[in-house]
């Protein structure tokens, strides 16, 4: 397997050209990466947009995921050039939460479970010629449909209520529109997923100090544009 460039970054893992179909994700702190290869494999044969899996090499580590290389813009990036607005955002948010959790869990046998992504912010959307696509499904779990639109909301709030981001501006406008859309959805979101999503995120070894101090602000916003 050659490795090429690195073509990104995340909090945890950099993304590698392999050629022109395919990249490779690796983790960089000893994560194992084949825990999320059934649940891609499940989601694509349900029809949901995700990267497809590529052939994985003998010489691929436990850290190691080959994936499809995408091309276009992520969401993010979409709405920071103006190229989307936070209405048309929030649409398309709700959307691929909405019809992720259409998806029935794969081992759950609560038949309420669904797959969660627990990370579903603009940056893990990418806007491809084909549509856009769910990617960095790393901290999916299965469970009720409300605590990922809660994970989504916390997230989107921790950068609007943070006065230092560029983008603080951007992802109120953004999660004041999708909160109407969450609230519509069946089971809506209630307080103790909030209370869920905000202690996931505290627990998260990611987070630096200065975030971890934004999301109890971030989740009274979220309380704050439910009401």
């Amino acid at each position: 397997m050659r490795i090429g460039q690195r073509l990104g970054s995340g909090r945890c893992a950099d993304v590698y050209e392999l050629d022109e179909q395919w990249v490779l994700r690796r983790y960089r702190d000893g994560l194992d990466a084949t825990r999320e290869l059934p649940v891609i494999s499940y989601l694509s044969a349900s029809g949901y947009p995700v990267p497809r899996l590529g052939p994985r090499p003998p010489s691929a580590g436990p850290g190691d995921l080959i994936l499809q290389r995408l091309t276009g813009p992520t969401l993010l990036e979409a709405l920071l050039s103006g190229a989307m607005d936070g209405a048309e955002g929030s649409v398309l948010l709700a959307r691929l939460l909405a019809d992720l959790h259409t998806v029935p869990a794969r081992l759950s046998q609560d038949p309420e479970d669904r797959i969660l992504h627990l990370d579903l912010h603009p940056d893990n959307v990418m806007l491809t010629p084909d549509g856009p696509v769910v990617i960095d499904w790393s901290n999916t779990e299965e469970g009720p449909p409300a605590l990922d639109r809660a994970m989504t909301a916390v997230i989107l709030a921790q950068v609007a209520v943070d006065p230092d981001h560029p983008a603080a501006g951007g992802a109120r406008e953004l999660l004041t529109a999708l909160v109407p859309h969450l609230l519509l959805a069946e089971g809506g979101l209630p307080d103790r997923h909030l209370a869920d999503a905000a202690a996931r995120r505290t627990a998260n070894p990611t987070m630096r100090p200065a975030e971890r101090d934004l999301i109890g602000e971030a989740v009274a916003l979220v309380t704050t544009l439910s009401r």
